[in-house]
């Protein structure tokens, strides 16, 4: 693509996946599929719900909305035992108190160690792994992709329903 910088005329590659504001200016160019990467998207600034824990969970854990005695309550989301994650929370809670819970869709920040690129799936205790489950030895399990590693602290999750295996 030919662009001018400085006033000088230059010709310039376009850019399959943005690693963000270092790739600010640059030209979007379609991936293998004709589509845009998620990263080229904006985040989206979807307003958290506000839920009260029935266990403590760590930052970052992906979690299970249920009803407690008649009030929505977060668990740990856990592919072992059919808990789905329907959302995720970016700080540390208690049990009994009350957290921000992040939609699916949406920018999780709260991780460390993502390997950018890497899909991952819902694991147990509200963690995530690079590794699908095998649904020949996982009968009962469910298999939940939540998204794709923007970097080694961001996870852009995917509303994706999950697939008892």
């Amino acid at each position: 693509m030919l662009t001018l910088v400085n006033g000088v005329r230059k010709l310039v590659s376009a850019i399959t996946i943005s690693t963000g504001a270092a790739d600010a200016g640059k030209i979007p160019a379609l991936d293998s599929e004709g589509k845009l990467d998620v990263s080229m998207l904006p985040d989206t600034t979807e307003t958290p719900d506000i839920i009260m824990a029935s266990e403590a969970i760590s930052a970052g854990s992906f979690v299970n909305i249920f009803e407690d005695s008649g009030t929505a309550s977060i668990r740990m989301a856990d592919n072992s035992n059919t808990r789905p994650g329907e959302g995720f929370i970016k700080e540390a809670v208690a049990s009994g108190e009350t957290v921000a819970v992040y939609p699916l869709g949406t920018v999780n920040a709260a991780l460390s160690g993502l390997t950018i690129g890497s899909r991952y799936y819902l694991g147990t205790t509200g963690q995530i792994v690079t590794t699908p489950l095998d649904p020949n030895t996982n009968d009962g399990k469910i298999h939940q992709y939540v998204g794709k590693a923007k970097s080694a602290t961001e996870l852009m999750t995917i509303q994706e329903d999950y697939t008892q295996l």
